[in-house]
């Protein structure tokens, strides 16, 4: 059965001294979780620059990078499912990548879409879809398989037929290259995340959970609400299905990615409440 697990992403404000690291991730375990996903810029030392703009993003990244999360992940028995990487950094030393991955004893290095990047120009496109190839083939190589992360802007058309994404998926070879499917974004681009696990079948290999919804309480201005991540269940995608679909091709992991807007404002309490769905749709 696929292993539960948290995105590290979530975790930023919650993992700033070795101490608290420990008993936020003591709590995920005892919530149900069996894992965790790393990131890069986040296990190691992080620039100010990139907790500056991860911190406007909403989403700061901490000090946590001072940790050693390769023991505290052990200690806390969560099995590190993927570590999520830049594909430039992959390109200018292979090796060390590997190393890091064999570092958090993880098969799973997974990039998410290119930063500044024209996903509207198929020769653009087709050059990713080269270099993601070749990456994926250096990886494969040392035991490490290389996985694709969405989010919203691969939903836009390099020609009047296909997206970005249905470009990606067509040109790279399954045989070094994956997905991370995250079920959010095509919904927030209009997308049937649904049709597109099944596009994907067996291909993908990691899914991203999060809900989507509204938790706007007070008078409004006008009847339209402006919808946002909340807690598993507690919006409007049909999740079920999509845990079934993403169980039936036999995902490794369902990983839970909320962004911010989180219930008590907590991250903690956030992941707690959507581990009562997990626990319920998603059996260990």
């Amino acid at each position: 059965m696929a292993i539960k697990a948290v995105q590290q992403i979530m975790l930023g404000t919650v993992t700033g001294s070795e101490e608290r690291t420990k008993d936020t991730l003591r709590k995920i375990k005892e919530a149900g979780y069996d894992g965790i996903e790393l990131n890069s810029f986040m296990v190691n030392p992080t620039p100010f620059m990139v907790r500056m703009l991860t911190k406007a993003a909403g989403m700061p990244t901490g000090k946590g990078g001072n940790l050693d999360w390769s023991r505290l992940t052990k200690e806390a028995e969560l099995k590190v499912v993927s570590l999520h990487k830049d594909l430039g950094s992959i390109q200018r030393d292979v090796k060390a990548a590997v190393e890091e991955a064999r570092r958090f004893d993880t098969s799973n290095m997974v990039i998410t879409g290119m930063y500044r990047f024209d996903y509207r120009d198929k020769s653009k496109v087709d050059e990713l879809c080269q270099q993601l190839n070749e990456a994926g083939r250096l990886l494969k190589e040392e035991g490490i398989k290389l996985l694709y992360h969405n989010h919203n802007y691969e939903f836009q058309k390099v020609d009047e037929k296909q997206t970005a994404y249905d470009y990606i998926i067509e040109n790279t070879d399954p045989e070094v290259l994956n997905f991370e499917l995250d079920s959010y974004w095509p919904t927030e681009a209009g997308i049937c995340a649904l049709d597109l696990m099944k596009k994907l079948g067996t291909r993908m290999k990691l899914y991203h959970i999060n809900d989507r919804g509204t938790k706007l309480q007070k008078p409004m201005m006008t009847p339209i609400l402006k919808s946002d991540s909340c807690e598993l269940g507690y919006g409007n995608m049909d999740l079920e299905a999509l845990c079934q679909q993403a169980l039936s091709v036999e995902v490794e992991s369902i990983v839970l990615e909320s962004h911010k807007n989180w219930i008590d404002n907590s991250p903690i309490r956030s992941l707690q409440v959507s581990a009562e769905f997990l626990n319920k749709h998603v059996k260990s």
